[in-house]
């Protein structure tokens, strides 16, 4: 069974009903929601945290009611930031921009061996040079 690793954007825009996830994505977060492999790093309710407390986000209610709901969804686990996914987002095989929640977010992925849902463009080249397994997320 497949696990599919959810890109921080990826999990507002499910949560909010965002057009901006492709149908495509959409259907593979119910899948993976029946199949109960609908992973969210550890990192991601602290980049939430982080972008709602610098106002470059805005959530649809208070962000920790917010995030219990989110990882409070059916299907959906957490997954701890082991010590070995933060050493090894330090040391991957590419050279990758030094945003620290892409980077456990490509750790974490790769440590699971899961398909990282994600509309970033850096991150999907990446997978299309074969270092991690990736699905757009976003609209064409």
């Amino acid at each position: 069974m497949t696990e599919y690793l959810v890109d921080t954007h990826v999990l507002v825009w499910m949560m909010e009903g965002s057009s901006r996830l492709s149908l495509r994505a959409a259907e593979t977060i119910r899948h993976a929601v029946q199949q109960d492999a609908l992973l969210v790093s550890a990192i991601t309710p602290w980049e939430i945290g982080m972008l709602t407390a610098k106002g470059r986000l805005k959530l649809s209610q208070e962000v920790r009611a917010w995030m219990e709901s989110a990882l409070g969804q059916p299907g959906v686990r957490v997954v701890p930031l082991l010590p070995e996914i933060a050493v090894n987002s330090s040391h991957l095989p590419w050279e990758m921009h030094p945003d620290p929640a892409d980077r456990i977010l490509v750790a974490t992925a790769r440590h699971l061996g899961a398909t990282l849902v994600t509309a970033d463009e850096q991150l999907l080249g990446y997978g299309a040079l074969g270092y991690l397994r990736c699905q757009a997320a976003g609209q064409a």
